[in-house]
């Protein structure tokens, strides 16, 4: 094993110059015959997929993240908690619906439903707007990212991902505002065998009983020495979704999307590679289910009384990126990205009375980030700049019964000709400690701007303009401390600072939010700040890996709702201010152990608890209370068995979550989503399994909640399927 506390400085700075090597042909993840992850050098031979079995000892954690540090560490090595999702990867392929979905088996994660279309991951206690997501490494929120759940992770085409490396904890030094709760890096699918010359076609189909559900996908992979292509498309359709014995099908849950995406690789030599690539999903009539009058009563649950709420979606992100590595000056390491993105969103509504509405939003996203690697005498430096900025357009309009047209309206959900930027510079510096230990040192200036020219002002009725900007400093210290000479026990931990500035959705957001509650613009916000502490251990010995880590978070000025009092047209008016100081506390543990050459034992635990200072009422009296929707005690257990040859697979999995009864006062008024008393503990149990028939054909099969077990995840407006039959196949040719 080489002693990753040996590493010179300049190998230091090369491993973060290959950052985006990784998520592209030049270094290739491709799954060995045992599920792990290898890297090959780019021009090695690329025969199809991989059926040489890989060493007996090789552990998860063995597993190449690029997430945590701006560089390519093992996830044994890097002083976080991290985890690695592959969506790609034959022998852990579990044909999930959706990017956020195929979060579910994360310890620390819950993935809460507002519809089937609509997921929304909960990464240590926090959601939405204070946990990042990265494509390939670019931010994919934006200024209109909502408080609480959004469906906004869901436009993200799976079937394009390679895999999703979660980093839990603030990561704000290095990642800037929202990189609170968690960030996840969803690294995109690339061109294999650049440097080689040939093509391949692949086809990709799933189904599901319980969901009613198609997923097809087609693709081409063409290389030409040092030119790679990958271009692809995913159709998917999704029926109503069938619960469990007594729930069976819920009304309007189905939904469909298209995605298409291409990449292409450029690597002239073996230093420098040059990545272009788009991605773009739509996605069609998702409806908010729980809001009408087709939603379903569940253990005492209201009912909407909306006829429809629709929703239609759209996606699309195009980057080119230049990397250097290797350069042998002071700067040895050079990544430059462009990038531009645009989010569209369409609600249709018909209320009871038959009146209707329609709004919407367009953002144009632009992004510009340049990073840097250099040795100094000990140790290395990683630093840069970026740079994203927000253009917003939103609207609303309203109609009579009869049809005829009611209102234009100021704005939309969020402020209209409105525009936000972020600007952050950020340093780390990493440092050998001794010949088993690192410290990594960051700290990152943040300035973040908002400008909004149409806001309603619900005083006069008439039209506001708000203007605010904000500047934190954050800092982080991190340590990753061998306990032997073997490298078996890896201590780590450290504290690191988070910061999150007001958005567009906290400064001028006029629409619904929890049931019959609307939330009305609220200018003049501060800044939240988190403070987290986090001490774990690692632990890799032979067949055996684990990984266990307790956290607290300091929390200072969250941004919360709060009722006014008053009731306007469109419901119970709640506003927003930094009444939020409180903590979140918590346990996470993984196992993994191969008891037999060909049988391994699998689980993990999650707990955690917070409170925050609210103010529950209108009376200006504020109280310590639950954080919102704070995931329950849940557990999972597995067993697993490959054959010899591994090219079969099959392992059965319990998941057993306690009842959610910890409630704020809004969690309790949420009554179409969470029944009185809180969500009712589930264990259910899933069994899966996969057959590699040849180089050109793998197959898979799965049956989930074997016992038909009606249940929901924690705050969510729809349940999760019955018993459900999936099945999988992808061609090769």
């Amino acid at each position: 094993m080489v002693d990753a506390r040996r590493r010179t400085a300049v190998s230091l700075m090369r491993a973060a110059g290959a950052v985006c090597l990784l998520s592209v042909a030049p270094l290739a993840v491709r799954p060995t015959a045992a599920g792990q992850p290898a890297t090959r050098p780019a021009g090695a031979e690329d025969a199809g997929p991989s059926s040489r079995p890989a060493s007996p000892e090789r552990t998860w954690l063995e597993e190449i993240t690029i997430t945590a540090m701006r560089a390519a560490v093992e996830s044994f090595t890097a002083p976080y908690t991290v985890d690695t999702v592959n969506l790609s990867d034959f022998s852990r392929q579990r044909l999930y619906r959706s990017t956020t979905k195929a979060l579910t088996d994360t310890p620390g994660v819950m993935v809460q439903k507002t519809a089937h279309a609509q997921g929304s991951p909960y990464i240590r206690g926090l959601t939405s707007y204070h946990t990042l997501l990265l494509v390939d490494g670019v931010r994919l929120n934006n200024s209109i990212f909502r408080a609480g759940p959004n469906q906004y992770w869901n436009l993200v085409d799976p079937a394009a991902v390679e895999r999703m490396e979660v980093v839990k904890g603030p990561s704000s030094v290095l990642y800037g505002s929202d990189a609170v709760g968690g960030t996840v890096n969803t690294v995109m699918r690339s061109p294999e065998g650049v440097g080689t010359s040939g093509w391949f076609r692949q086809a990709f189909y799933r189904y599901a009983t319980a969901e009613r559900s198609h997923v097809v996908r087609g693709e081409v992979n063409a290389v030409i020495d040092r030119l790679g292509v990958l271009a692809g498309g995913t159709w998917r359709d999704f029926g109503d979704v069938d619960g469990g014995r007594f729930v069976g099908p819920q009304p309007h849950t189905g939904y469909s999307d298209c995605a298409g995406d291409i990449k292409v690789v450029y690597q002239p030599d073996r230093h420098t590679t040059v990545t272009t690539a788009s991605y773009n999903l739509y996605q069609d009539d998702a409806w908010r289910t729980h809001k009408t009058a087709s939603g379903i009563s569940w253990e005492g649950t209201t009912v909407g009384n909306e006829i429809e709420r629709v929703l239609d979606q759209a996606h699309s992100l195009t980057y080119g990126r230049f990397q250097r590595r290797n350069l042998g000056t002071f700067i040895d390491s050079v990544d430059l990205t462009l990038s531009c993105q645009r989010m569209t969103e369409r609600r249709w509504r018909l209320r009871n009375n038959g009146r209707r509405d329609r709004q919407g939003f367009d953002v144009d996203t632009y992004g510009l980030g340049l990073q840097l690697g250099s040795p100094v005498p000990v140790g290395a430096l990683t630093y840069g700049v970026e740079w994203y900025h927000d253009e917003v357009e939103s609207f609303r309009k309203d109609w009579n019964a009869d049809g005829s047209l009611r209102s234009v309206s100021i704005q939309g959900p969020v402020g209209d000709d409105a525009s936000y930027d972020l600007f952050g510079l950020y340093c780390q510096y990493l440092i050998p400690v001794g010949k088993r230990a690192e410290v990594t040192l960051g700290g990152r200036y943040n300035y973040a701007r908002a400008a909004a020219d149409k806001v309603a002002d619900l005083d006069t009725g008439g039209i506001m303009s708000v203007t605010e900007d904000w500047e934190a400093l954050v800092g982080s210290a991190r340590l990753s401390w061998f306990l032997d000479d073997a490298e078996r026990v890896n201590l780590f931990g450290g504290v690191s600072q988070g910061f999150r500035a007001p958005n567009l959705s906290d400064l001028t957001r006029l629409d619904s939010a929890r049931t019959n509650e609307a939330e009305t613009p609220s200018p003049g916000l501060d800044p939240e700040q988190f403070i987290s502490y986090e001490l774990g251990l690692k632990v890799k010995e032979g067949r055996f890996s684990a990984q266990a880590a307790g956290y607290y978070t300091d929390i200072r000025d969250m941004i919360v709702r709060t009722p006014t009092g008053q009731v306007i047209p469109r419901g119970i008016e709640v506003t927003k201010q930094n009444a939020g100081d409180g903590g979140l506390c918590g346990v996470e543990v993984e196992a993994r152990y191969r008891f037999l050459p060909q049988w391994t034992a699998f689980g993990d635990f999650t707990y955690m608890y917070g409170e925050v200072d609210t103010y529950p009422t209108p009376a200006p009296e504020k109280r310590s209370e639950p954080l919102d929707r704070i995931m329950p005690p849940t557990g999972r257990a597995g067993l697993r068995w490959d054959s010899a040859d591994k090219r079969l697979w099959v392992e059965g999995v319990c998941t057993v979550a306690a009842r959610a009864d910890k409630l704020s006062t809004r969690d309790r008024g949420d009554t179409q989503r969470i029944p009185p008393g809180g969500t009712p503990s589930y264990m259910i149990f899933d069994v899966r399994g996969g057959w590699r028939v040849n180089d050109g054909l793998e197959v898979w099969l799965g049956v989930e909640n074997l016992t038909n077990r009606d249940y929901r995840i924690h705050g969510s407006g729809v349940n999760e399927p019955g018993i459900n039959l999936k099945i999988g196949a992808r061609v090769r040719f």
